[in-house]
């Protein structure tokens, strides 16, 4: 079977979804996406902005750019000529071509994928996509490509990581949210590595004794192994993943997270946020005491997050409900009328206030 593979970048000129969009859960009764003045959320049907997912290809590239630039993997982004210092996400795309073999003329069936893992031969990058499940493979135009984009809205909402996309922060919480994400994209931020069992670290190794010349690959022979026996010449007989213990196929690609250290390997399908159990989108993760989690629970981990907004509250002064939600108090809020929820509402039906 006769198979190529393309990589391109994303255009950034591409216009956004984003009102209008239809909803994905109110299918047929929804009018499009109708962003609230604060809220996440839709003003028609009150469903999220994720329900929704008005966004782009290129806003997510923009986002992801913007999340990777000063940190140690900003070398998966690229300056937009113009873009006064702005980057954008040097996505991977992959495109498949094989050959359906017929009585008249050859024709061709091919698969895009809007994601694929960078830096693997094409025989990898497909081995690692077909371990996936099947509705969870980013194929443009599937429900695939649609979790991906939901995920990364989920997972790494641009308001975590951009003070300018958050409500009315002051100039001291502006101030405590630039540092907050400095932090973690200097001590928590990573994004995972595809590799054979044994060939990551074999590739740092390399590097390393490139670098000191001091003869690493010995230093790695007469270490001791966390993740595996040792066999001839210091090279593992097995590989164990770290979340579900099982073994790792040889020849089977799994993920390595730098940050936890080449020791460790996941199979893909174990590379997950620990909090929610989602596959962790374009293998983004956060590193925190031991384990992966994704940027949303990562940050919700260290600061509240508004059960109003969605933001993260980088105020002292916030309300704190009797169920353990977190508001800012402006945000405690009807959403039919903006009464307080300290006093019962006047316009709710129901026990509770909306």
């Amino acid at each position: 079977m006769d198979l190529s593979t393309g990589m391109q970048k994303m255009s950034v000129g591409q216009p956004p979804a984003g009102r209008g969009a239809a909803c994905l859960t109110c299918k047929g009764i929804c009018s499009g996406f109708q962003p609230h003045s604060w809220r996440k959320a839709c003003v028609v049907c009150r469903c999220s902005q994720e329900e929704h997912a008005p966004s782009s290809d290129s806003e997510d590239d923009r986002k992801m750019g913007r999340l990777l630039a000063d940190s140690r993997y900003a070398h998966l982004t690229a300056k937009v000529k113009g873009g006064d210092g702005l980057r954008v996400y040097k996505r991977n795309r992959m495109i498949i071509t094989n050959p359906v073999v017929s009585r008249k003329d050859p024709t061709f069936n091919t698969i895009t994928y809007d994601w694929a893992p960078p830096g693997l031969t094409q025989k990898l990058a497909i081995l690692y996509m077909e371990l996936l499940p099947e509705e969870k493979r980013p194929v443009t135009g599937t429900e695939g490509a649609l979790y991906r984009r939901r995920q990364l809205m989920r997972q790494l909402p641009v308001y975590d990581q951009d003070p300018a996309q958050c409500h009315r922060l002051s100039e001291a919480e502006a101030k405590a949210m630039a540092l907050f994400v400095k932090s973690y994209k200097e001590e928590a931020l990573g994004v995972g590595e595809v590799a054979l069992p044994g060939e990551a670290r074999a590739s740092k190794d390399d590097t390393a004794k490139q670098k000191d010349g001091k003869g690493s690959q010995d230093r790695q022979d007469s270490s001791p192994t966390a993740n595996g026996t040792l066999g001839d010449c210091g090279k593992k007989s097995e590989y164990r993943c770290d979340h579900c213990k099982e073994l790792a196929a040889s020849d089977s690609p799994v993920v390595y997270a730098e940050r936890a250290g080449y020791k460790r390997l996941w199979h893909p399908t174990c590379f997950v946020c620990a909090e929610c159990g989602e596959a962790l989108v374009d293998l983004v993760y956060f590193w925190k005491n031991g384990a992966l989690l994704c940027g949303r629970h990562y940050c919700q981990s260290l600061r509240p997050r508004c059960a109003g907004c969605d933001e993260l509250i980088f105020s002292e002064d916030y309300q704190q409900g009797a169920d353990g939600l977190a508001w800012h108090k402006e945000h405690f809020c009807c959403w039919q009328c903006g009464q307080s929820l300290s006093a019962q509402c006047s316009c709710s039906s129901h026990p509770r206030p909306v």
